[in-house]
């Protein structure tokens, strides 16, 4: 059983740590994305690149690294050990050893390990996001609003370990975000466009 823990915790943290956004934008030849927009290594941030094939492929892996090692370790072991794996994966996600422990905030891997363990919980999440994106235009904004909430739709569709799963996650979503709260309040926090841009 403590083989399967350490086991859940560095395969979890490891598949976490790869940085998609870094990696497809380098591939692409568009250099750093770290040096653009946010400096952040998600999809939102690769959007600013205007290649939205990028930002869509990003945003896939980064769901998929989070649910496919918590279903590897659900399926192999214990539900537990996937909530556990899932959310190491989103810990690696935000401070990947690659990267000096500079990462991203884990949003999209957050939802992955959702849509996995708790598929209800994993859309009302995705649905959340949504709703305030196009409502408001903050990508911060709708990210903070969906991890809040997950753990409250977890009370009502989910097992007790998803709750202080998903809890443990929103807090971590929020500490991460607090540069983004900050602008939100002062005003300054930019916005995100669902429109294609035409050369003028």
């Amino acid at each position: 059983m403590y083989l399967q823990i350490v086991l859940a915790i560095v395969v979890g943290y490891l598949a976490g740590s790869v940085p998609w956004g870094l990696v497809l934008t380098r591939f692409a030849g568009l250099g750093d994305i770290r040096k653009i927009g946010s400096g952040n290594i998600g999809a939102t941030n690769v959007l600013r690149t205007g290649r939205k094939d990028l930002a869509l492929a990003t945003l896939l892996l980064d769901i998929f690294k989070a649910g496919a090692v918590a279903g590897l370790f659900w399926w192999g072991a214990s539900k537990n050990l996937g909530f556990l794996a899932g959310f190491m994966a989103v810990i690696g996600h935000n401070f990947p050893v690659w990267l000096r422990f500079k990462g991203g905030k884990g949003v999209a891997s957050s939802l992955g390990l959702m849509l996995c363990m708790t598929p209800v919980v994993g859309i009302e999440t995705a649905l959340t996001w949504l709703v305030v994106a196009f409502a408001f235009k903050y990508s911060s904004l709708s990210a903070l609003v969906a991890m809040t909430l997950a753990p409250v739709f977890a009370i009502f569709a989910a097992s007790p370990s998803a709750v202080v799963c998903y809890a443990a996650l929103a807090l971590l979503s929020i500490w991460r975000h607090r540069s983004n709260i900050r602008r939100l309040i002062h005003g300054t926090e930019s916005k995100i466009s669902f429109r294609k841009k035409h050369a003028r």
